[in-house]
């Protein structure tokens, strides 16, 4: 990789800036800098801001890759006349249509409306439903090509799903960049270009992975093995820092992650349409849900699955996860029969109202399925409004509860293989009792916790072991706050029995519970011995827990000379 020498052009606009840097020969990346965005989505709480990152190649013709999110709109064009004539842009490459990357394309097709438009053959279609104008285009597909002139040969690689049907990778040869959309980004705003400190970035770098890659992992895989032949020396993503400095290392990770995602014997499919309502958002909700159990999910979207993809994948499954396409969609009806015909009373199956306007019935799909004899994972989930932060989380309920479902003889099948002196001694190994309970935006949860300590003096630190599978695992990132809420000895089988039962997704955890609320936000059991307001600082992946470390800010006894309940297991390997 050549020297490379930076053009900065940083112009304020609130929390909003932008960020220009010559990232190789004749290449420029563009990064709009959104410092204060706390959400994405309906499935990300943000702690970093994010950015939106294009990409301009001036070779003897001119190519833009991808465009930025709309709330740039103005700063984002002021930026690019500053470095080209529009008249002169010879092709504008979508990556995919997400709005966060396509959000300008009908405004550079105003400014450059001789533009050729490259893209997968969704893609182009996809454009054609949202800039309702007409434009030039060409369709590329895995392997096909398009010279720049001046050794910039672009290739095209087909990477499906990742996370949209229409997703592309560029290659240029010359510069030996690879731009990857939002494959291998993260959700991380900061001044630095590249990934020149991966220990700032790895728990944003994991985080997207699990929201968005995770449960795709199989496109993950063919996309890696498609990159495999490129002499790759840096990924410019769509999101957060460009990747050089540890191009091998995140590479490594997704393939790890994905390799121990797609071996499991538990597969779910979820079908749903990417284009219709909020499809899209609600599946990948429901799909980190899933994956918390070690599960695998294939999404696969309605609107343009083939009827043999659709066959081979539920004779695949262990479960089904449907949105309810439009009414109007005629293909997506027909991988619904598709469906149908090749389900089996074995198999677990979930539906979910897309709330599109025109969502096709769900109570008569669901009866189908009952007739066949399937389980029916969790209750039909109704949309009948735009998703709210509770809704996600209902959704991400919804999939757990379908993963432990699956996962269950797995589960038993666990319990029962330590040796019988290693599960008693591990079982002595005596902790107190505790609630915790959490409070983010519109969205609370709480659970039973017995492995706790104090981690450390200064700060006051405690850490806690929390199952991967929990609900309240979402709301125990870095940064999110909670109660650690203690239960009191011969005081505490109400709340033990009340916390200890199964809430079916999106229901109420403190129904008829007393409580009130502490200065982070988040509920204080009223009938706690002591409780102790907590900040996440750090988490730490064990198995099938996470590590989570918090400073303690605050706290208070109820009871000074009561005792804290005591939990003595028989044996280690369960609860």
């Amino acid at each position: 990789m050549v020297a490379l020498t930076a053009r900065e052009n940083t112009k304020p606009q609130g929390r909003l800036t932008m960020q220009t840097i010559e990232i190789g020969v004749e290449t420029i990346a563009i990064r709009s800098l959104d410092w204060d965005r706390d959400r994405f989505d309906i499935e990300f709480g943000l702690q970093n801001g994010t950015t939106y990152n294009s990409f301009l190649i001036q070779g003897e013709k001119t190519a833009l890759v991808d465009t930025s999110h709309r709330k740039f709109q103005q700063l984002y064009l002021d930026v690019v006349k500053g470095l080209i004539d529009l008249s002169t842009l010879d092709y504008l490459i979508i990556s995919h249509t997400e709005p966060d990357h396509s959000g300008l394309v009908k405004e550079v097709l105003q400014l450059a409306p001789q533009v050729t438009v490259v893209g997968a053959k969704v893609a182009i279609q996809f454009l054609e439903n949202m800039v309702h104008q007409p434009f030039s285009s060409l369709i590329v597909k895995n392997g096909d090509r398009l010279d720049l002139g001046n050794g910039h040969e672009l290739e095209f690689v087909s990477a499906p799903n990742l996370h949209w049907p229409d997703t592309i990778f560029t290659y240029d040869a010359k510069t030996r960049i690879l731009y990857t959309c939002d494959a291998f980004g993260m959700h991380y705003c900061d001044d630095h270009t590249f990934d020149e400190d991966p220990e700032l970035i790895e728990q944003d770098f994991k985080y997207y992975y699990d929201c968005l890659m995770g449960p795709n992992a199989r496109s993950v895989l063919s996309a890696i093995k498609r990159m495999e032949k490129l002499d790759v020396g840096m990924i410019a993503t769509g999101h957060g820092p460009l990747l050089q400095h540890h191009l091998l290392d995140w590479v490594n990770y997704y393939q790890k992650w994905s390799q121990e995602q797609a071996k499991t014997d538990t597969l779910v499919a979820l079908f749903y349409c990417e284009d219709y309502g909020y499809s899209d958002q609600l599946a990948r909700a429901i799909a980190h849900g899933i994956t918390r159990n070690g599960v695998a999910v294939e999404l696969v979207d309605l609107s343009i699955a083939e009827p043999q993809e659709v066959r081979e994948l539920v004779n695949q499954a262990s479960g089904l996860v449907i949105g309810m396409p439009s009414q109007a969609d005629q293909n997506a009806h027909a991988a619904l029969s598709t469906i149908l015909a090749a389900a089996h009373n074995k198999q677990a199956v979930g539906l979910f109202e897309t709330g599109g306007g025109e969502d096709e019935p769900i109570y008569p799909l669901r009866n189908k399925f009952q007739e066949i004899g399937l389980t029916e994972a969790f209750p039909p989930i109704l949309i009948k409004e735009p998703p709210t932060q509770a809704t996600e989380q209902m959704c991400d309920e919804a999939g757990t509860d379908i993963g432990q479902w699956l996962t269950r003889d797995r589960t038993i099948k666990q319990i029962k293989t330590l040796d019988n002196d290693l599960e008693r001694a591990l079982g002595r190994l005596s902790s107190g009792l505790y609630i915790l309970t959490a409070q983010k935006g519109d969205v609370s949860s709480a659970m039973l916790a017995s492995w706790v300590m104090q981690a450390s003096m200064n700060p006051l630190g405690v850490a806690i072991a929390v199952a991967k599978d929990r609900a309240i695992e979402s709301l125990l990132h870095v940064g999110d706050r909670f109660i650690l809420n203690v239960l009191e000895e011969d005081n505490y089988q109400s709340l033990m029995k009340h916390f200890l039962k199964r809430f079916p997704p999106g229901a109420d955890r403190f129904a008829d519970i007393k409580t009130y609320p502490a200065t982070n936000g988040c509920p204080i059991l009223a009938d706690a011995l002591a409780y102790m307001e907590c900040e996440v600082t750090t988490r730490m992946e064990c198995s099938d827990h996470w590590i989570i470390y918090s400073n303690v800010h605050t706290g208070r006894v109820a009871k000074l000379d009561a005792l804290t309940a005591v939990h003595h297991r028989k044996v280690g390997n369960h609860y």
